[in-house]
């Protein structure tokens, strides 16, 4: 039978978000209803809010979530009936061209649930990334759930749904940083530092953290930054991170904000051989105006990177291993633990760059 419960969502383009009534089918053959523990509050669940994604209001926000599987349908063999997941929103088809191709993290048919969450009135809602998780419970494909150790904090365990394994995987996956090799990281929100801590992970020795905000350089620090550069203080952030990289610029420059602005520097600070990667999200009347032959005269390679070019199924469990052995600081991103009922005071929050991640724990 359906089951009603309590979810967040955007009724329409700007207006503040409401607690309101949400309507959970019963899963189709292939779904999963996940009765959620925690959820971070991204920036997309508030470009979603605002308009920025599509104008398929009404939205149930949330889709950096952690639950235990509460229901299955009659073909679902990924998962069991008290499993602790966290929700992905790239449930890799297998059959597109891009999986076929060996490059499963560019797949262009991932999987959503069968059937729509509904208001009480019978008004389907849109799930955020198809998950739809600031709500006591979430209905998703099964592919969208990828287990994880059972005794991990569902507040961290839910940051790899989106934001902090974009970044993780910016410079991991895209990236490809390894061992000796010098980065840079323009913006250190939370996404920005998460490819700090990646790269560190990855065994970079010079980590070069940019930003304009002294408070999100300290967190930078604390996450493995080698250097700070204050944008805000110095006269041309490229010629900074050459004199940190013996006049060479960095191997990986990764821009987490977004913006011409940064993108240019971005490609301007990396080696005549290094790697730019894109990971903020530009918006569509961005443009970019640049010499040509700058291009031509430097060789490496300019990447985005979606998602952190994650397949979850080999990366979460591996991330939470990690932290578990207390070789990745994934509990430094939470900044705060609120309520369902505190998602505009989280989105505030994040505006005013208070906070890595404000939690919702249900």
């Amino acid at each position: 039978m359906s089951q009603t419960v309590k979810g967040v969502i955007a009724r329409s383009k700007k207006s503040p978000t409401e607690v309101v009534d949400v309507v959970i089918p019963d899963p189709g053959p292939r779904d999963v209803v996940v009765s959620v523990k925690a959820c971070g509050v991204c920036h997309t669940d508030l470009a979603y809010r605002e308009g920025g994604i599509n104008d398929e209001f009404p939205f149930l926000l949330g889709h950096e979530a952690a639950g235990v599987v509460e229901s299955v349908g009659s073909d679902v063999n990924h998962v069991e009936v008290g499993d602790f997941v966290v929700l992905n929103w790239r449930a890799v088809c297998g059959d597109c061209r891009a999986c076929k191709r060996g490059r499963p993290w560019y797949c262009f048919d991932t999987f959503n649930a069968s059937a729509p969450m509904t208001l009480t009135d019978g008004t389907e809602l849109t799930p955020a990334l198809g998950i739809g998780a600031f709500a006591e419970k979430t209905l998703v494909h099964e592919l969208q759930c990828t287990k994880v150790n059972p005794e991990t904090d569902p507040a961290v365990a839910g940051l790899l749904g989106c934001g902090v394994m974009a970044g993780l995987g910016a410079a991991m996956n895209t990236g490809s940083v390894g061992r000796g090799d010098s980065v840079a990281v323009i913006g250190c929100g939370g996404v920005g530092d998460a490819a700090i801590a990646g790269a560190r992970l990855a065994g970079a020795t010079t980590i070069i953290a940019i930003d304009r905000d002294a408070a999100k350089l300290e967190w930078a620090r604390e996450l493995g930054a080698t250097h700070t550069i204050d944008g805000s203080k110095v006269e041309d952030v490229v010629t900074a991170v050459q004199d940190l990289t013996d006049g060479n610029g960095a191997d990986v420059v990764i821009d987490a904000v977004g913006r011409p602005e940064t993108y240019q520097q971005a490609f301007y600070a990396r080696d005549l051989a290094g790697v730019v990667v894109l990971v903020g999200v530009p918006t569509p009347e961005m443009r970019l105006e640049m010499p040509l032959v700058d291009f031509f005269s430097r060789g490496g390679a300019l990447k985005s990177s979606w998602y952190g070019d994650c397949l979850p199924e080999r990366d979460f469990p591996m991330l939470i291993d990690l932290y578990e052995q207390g070789r990745l600081p994934l509990e430094r991103f939470v900044t705060e633990r609120v309520g369902i009922d505190d998602v505009e005071a989280a989105f505030a929050a994040m505006e005013a760059g208070k906070v890595l991640r404000s939690v919702v724990m249900i």
